[in-house]
């Protein structure tokens, strides 16, 4: 079916943490909400007449995966990537942030070290220090308009971590995030296997948060890291769901593939303290997977246009910089031409802009002096940003 991605839905008074905390998180009404990573297009219908579905039914008690839901994963991954998972390697989490936390207890004790490259993910740092972790930062390198991994700071972090000899260091995992959330990178094959066979050859596990893999928006393909080889898919947790893609966040629904067995049993019992899925997730999660395929095209479509014509505007104002994305909805901006602190910047793109965007601070070392935009939104609501951002802008460098 064809979807209308030009269609503006108001989303507020809808309890909506984008749209409806305006005055609480920007200390104002009128800002334009461009910030936290869901989209204002409506989810496929497909999933919607699901739901519909199961309303029909009046009891919800409590409830499980069906199988048909575990064999539209399979499919879905066999489609998309040719990645034939087992049923058995499948756990559900009620997001991908509660699975990395589950996978970093299970596979770590109090004191030891996981690997993070920031400016990444803020939820990253958080879930490390939350188990009783220590963050190591392998910062990524920005080259010329494009992120990359820095590998001879990842080796070493292992030879001298905390002070320890190689192959005795503390560092128990990676997190990966692939694409890369604010960068927009999408990671070559050859990268993967080159970050692999550094973990490997240390005996690191690699949590790999995949969630904006369907989001392409350049001309690459996304390589799961896990179908590298045999030996890498034992040392990787995958984690993925139909949350970015589809718009479903708030249905709390998302899976892990995790080959290695013992890992698996581990992941299960620190799990017991977060919960399951609850029953409308699990329904969205396999009608989307089902019948999404024509969404996600029609929509990275979109997304091409939204982003290109973001960036081409972006680049001419001054002091400016967008990093074009080859994944994700998100574009991250470089400001820091401007001369601006943190605080300044905020203040410019709340009160100059009126736009509500996320602090590159947040994202860790080399966030400092960007911020990350959302352009997961009608064309028309892009235009405004742009009109916004290049008002705020002239009457800054015309002071």
């Amino acid at each position: 079916m064809e979807y209308d991605f030009d269609q503006a839905i108001d989303r507020r008074g809808t309890n909506s943490v984008k749209w409806d905390r305006n005055e609480q998180l920007f200390g104002r009404e009128d800002v334009l909400d461009m910030w936290v990573a869901d989209m204002d297009f409506a989810c496929p219908e497909p999933v919607i007449q699901a739901l519909r579905d199961r309303l029909d039914h009046p009891l919800f008690g409590y409830s499980f995966p069906p199988e048909s839901l575990y064999q539209a994963i399979i499919d879905r991954l066999d489609r998309a990537y040719g990645w034939q998972v087992k049923k058995e390697w499948i756990l559900f989490t009620p997001g991908v942030v509660t699975g990395i936390i589950a996978a970093i207890d299970a596979l770590t004790v109090t004191g030891d070290e996981v690997v993070v490259q920031p400016p990444v993910y803020g939820p990253f740092f958080s879930a490390i220090a939350n188990t009783g972790c220590q963050i190591v930062e392998n910062q990524l390198r920005l080259d010329g308009n494009q992120y990359r991994m820095d590998f001879d700071d990842l080796q070493h972090k292992f030879a001298t971590s905390e002070g320890y000899p190689a192959k005795t260091h503390r560092i128990r995992a990676m997190l990966l995030c692939s694409p890369h959330n604010p960068g927009g990178r999408v990671w070559r094959q050859e990268e993967l296997e080159r970050l692999a066979e550094i973990c490997l050859d240390n005996d690191c596990a690699i949590i790999s948060d995949e969630i904006h893999c369907d989001l392409l928006v350049g001309d690459v393909a996304h390589t799961p890291l896990a179908t590298l080889d045999p030996q890498v898919q034992q040392q990787t947790i995958t984690l993925m769901a139909p949350s970015k893609t589809y718009n479903l966040a708030g249905l709390k629904a998302s899976f892990a593939i995790v080959p290695n067995a013992s890992w698996r049993q581990k992941i299960r019992t620190a799990q017991r303290t977060q919960g399951g899925v609850a029953e409308p997730g699990l329904v969205a999660m396999e009608a989307a997977l089902r019948h999404g395929d024509d969404y996600i095209e029609q929509l990275c479509d979109y997304l091409r246009g939204n982003i290109e014509y973001f960036c081409d505007q972006v680049e001419k104002m001054p002091g400016l910089r967008p990093i074009r994305p080859q994944g994700t909805y998100l574009v991250w901006v470089d400001m820091r031409r401007l001369g601006l602190d943190d605080d300044q910047l905020q203040d410019l793109l709340v009160d100059g802009a009126r736009l509500a965007t996320n602090p590159g601070y947040g994202f860790g070392s080399g966030g400092e002096g960007f911020h990350r935009f959302n352009l997961a939104c009608p064309r028309s609501r892009v235009e405004e940003a742009v009109r916004r951002l290049r008002s705020a802008i002239d009457a800054l460098t015309h002071e």
